[in-house]
Protein backbone atom coordinates (compact mmCIF):
# COMPACT_ATOMS: atom_id res chain seq x y z
CA UNK A 1 0.00 0.00 0.00
CA UNK A 2 1.40 3.34 -1.03
CA UNK A 3 1.31 6.45 1.18
CA UNK A 4 -0.69 8.03 -1.65
CA UNK A 5 -3.48 5.46 -1.36
CA UNK A 6 -6.71 6.72 0.19
CA UNK A 7 -6.94 5.89 3.93
CA UNK A 8 -10.04 3.73 3.50
CA UNK A 9 -7.94 1.21 1.55
CA UNK A 10 -5.94 0.45 4.69
CA UNK A 11 -9.17 -0.48 6.48
CA UNK A 12 -10.19 -2.74 3.60
CA UNK A 13 -6.74 -4.38 3.62
CA UNK A 14 -7.08 -5.08 7.35
CA UNK A 15 -10.54 -6.57 6.75
CA UNK A 16 -9.03 -8.75 4.02
CA UNK A 17 -6.56 -10.03 6.64
CA UNK A 18 -9.50 -11.10 8.80
CA UNK A 19 -11.03 -12.84 5.76
CA UNK A 20 -7.76 -14.72 5.31
CA UNK A 21 -7.82 -15.76 8.97
CA UNK A 22 -11.36 -17.08 8.50
CA UNK A 23 -10.40 -19.01 5.35
CA UNK A 24 -7.34 -20.51 7.05
CA UNK A 25 -9.35 -21.54 10.09
CA UNK A 26 -12.15 -23.06 8.00
CA UNK A 27 -9.54 -25.15 6.18
CA UNK A 28 -8.08 -26.46 9.44
CA UNK A 29 -8.63 -29.99 10.70
CA UNK A 30 -10.00 -28.55 13.96
CA UNK A 31 -11.88 -25.27 13.51
CA UNK A 32 -11.84 -22.78 16.40
CA UNK A 33 -15.37 -21.43 15.90
CA UNK A 34 -14.91 -18.65 18.45
CA UNK A 35 -11.97 -17.37 16.38
CA UNK A 36 -13.97 -17.59 13.16
CA UNK A 37 -16.77 -15.55 14.77
CA UNK A 38 -14.28 -13.02 16.14
CA UNK A 39 -12.66 -12.47 12.74
CA UNK A 40 -16.08 -12.19 11.07
CA UNK A 41 -16.93 -9.41 13.51
CA UNK A 42 -13.56 -7.75 12.98
CA UNK A 43 -13.86 -7.84 9.18
CA UNK A 44 -17.34 -6.31 9.33
CA UNK A 45 -16.14 -3.61 11.74
CA UNK A 46 -13.21 -2.65 9.53
CA UNK A 47 -15.40 -2.54 6.43
CA UNK A 48 -17.93 -0.24 8.10
CA UNK A 49 -15.04 1.95 9.22
CA UNK A 50 -13.65 1.93 5.66
CA UNK A 51 -16.96 3.31 4.41
CA UNK A 52 -16.98 6.04 7.06
CA UNK A 53 -13.37 7.01 6.32
CA UNK A 54 -14.14 7.09 2.59
CA UNK A 55 -17.03 9.46 3.36
CA UNK A 56 -14.64 11.71 5.32
CA UNK A 57 -15.87 10.90 8.82
CA UNK A 58 -13.65 10.77 11.88
CA UNK A 59 -13.80 7.39 13.57
CA UNK A 60 -14.82 6.73 17.14
CA UNK A 61 -13.12 3.76 18.80
CA UNK A 62 -15.85 1.18 19.15
CA UNK A 63 -16.54 -2.46 18.39
CA UNK A 64 -20.30 -1.82 18.35
CA UNK A 65 -21.32 -2.59 14.78
CA UNK A 66 -24.84 -1.28 15.34
CA UNK A 67 -23.43 2.12 16.31
CA UNK A 68 -21.09 2.11 13.31
CA UNK A 69 -23.92 1.06 11.02
CA UNK A 70 -26.09 3.92 12.30
CA UNK A 71 -23.38 6.34 11.19
CA UNK A 72 -23.14 4.60 7.82
CA UNK A 73 -26.92 4.51 7.36
CA UNK A 74 -27.07 8.26 8.00
CA UNK A 75 -24.99 8.57 4.82
CA UNK A 76 -26.71 5.78 2.87
CA UNK A 77 -30.11 4.74 4.25
CA UNK A 78 -30.10 1.45 2.32
CA UNK A 79 -27.38 0.16 4.66
CA UNK A 80 -29.89 0.10 7.54
CA UNK A 81 -31.02 -3.31 6.27
CA UNK A 82 -27.79 -4.75 7.74
CA UNK A 83 -28.79 -4.03 11.34
CA UNK A 84 -29.66 -7.62 12.29
CA UNK A 85 -26.31 -8.87 10.97
CA UNK A 86 -24.47 -6.11 12.83
CA UNK A 87 -26.36 -6.84 16.03
CA UNK A 88 -25.48 -10.56 15.88
CA UNK A 89 -21.82 -9.96 15.04
CA UNK A 90 -21.23 -7.32 17.73
CA UNK A 91 -21.27 -9.94 20.49
CA UNK A 92 -18.20 -11.62 19.03
CA UNK A 93 -15.98 -8.53 19.37
CA UNK A 94 -15.44 -9.41 23.00
CA UNK A 95 -17.91 -12.05 24.16
CA UNK A 96 -16.30 -15.00 22.43
CA UNK A 97 -12.69 -14.15 23.19
CA UNK A 98 -12.44 -15.07 26.85
CA UNK A 99 -12.93 -18.33 28.75
CA UNK A 100 -15.43 -16.87 31.22
CA UNK A 101 -18.02 -16.36 28.50
CA UNK A 102 -21.41 -17.95 29.04
CA UNK A 103 -21.68 -19.13 25.45
CA UNK A 104 -19.19 -20.93 23.24
CA UNK A 105 -20.00 -20.63 19.52
CA UNK A 106 -20.33 -23.81 17.46
CA UNK A 107 -20.12 -24.53 13.74
CA UNK A 108 -23.65 -23.27 13.04
CA UNK A 109 -22.84 -19.98 14.79
CA UNK A 110 -19.56 -19.65 12.93
CA UNK A 111 -21.08 -20.22 9.54
CA UNK A 112 -23.96 -17.82 10.29
CA UNK A 113 -21.52 -15.12 11.36
CA UNK A 114 -19.37 -15.60 8.25
CA UNK A 115 -22.51 -15.27 6.12
CA UNK A 116 -23.51 -12.11 7.99
CA UNK A 117 -20.05 -10.64 7.49
CA UNK A 118 -20.22 -11.39 3.76
CA UNK A 119 -23.56 -9.58 3.45
CA UNK A 120 -22.00 -6.54 5.13
CA UNK A 121 -18.89 -6.81 2.97
CA UNK A 122 -20.90 -7.10 -0.25
CA UNK A 123 -22.97 -4.02 0.64
CA UNK A 124 -19.93 -1.91 1.54
CA UNK A 125 -17.82 -3.01 -1.43
CA UNK A 126 -20.63 -1.95 -3.77
CA UNK A 127 -20.44 1.56 -2.35
CA UNK A 128 -16.65 2.04 -2.35
CA UNK A 129 -14.69 3.06 -5.44
CA UNK A 130 -13.25 0.14 -7.41
CA UNK A 131 -9.69 -0.91 -6.64
CA UNK A 132 -8.30 0.14 -10.02
CA UNK A 133 -9.67 3.70 -9.95
CA UNK A 134 -7.69 6.75 -8.92
CA UNK A 135 -9.64 6.77 -5.64
CA UNK A 136 -8.71 3.17 -4.82
CA UNK A 137 -11.04 0.47 -3.50
CA UNK A 138 -11.34 -3.01 -2.06
CA UNK A 139 -10.34 -6.33 -3.43
CA UNK A 140 -13.12 -8.72 -4.34
CA UNK A 141 -12.28 -12.02 -2.66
Amino acid sequence: MSPLDPPFKAWVAKADGDLLNIANNLAAKRVPWDTVCFHAQQAAEKLLKAFLVWKGHDLVRTHDLVALLAQCAALDQSLASLEDDCRRLTYYAIGSRYPDTLYEPDEDDGRLMVDAMHRIRDAIVLRLPPLGSSEGGPTTT
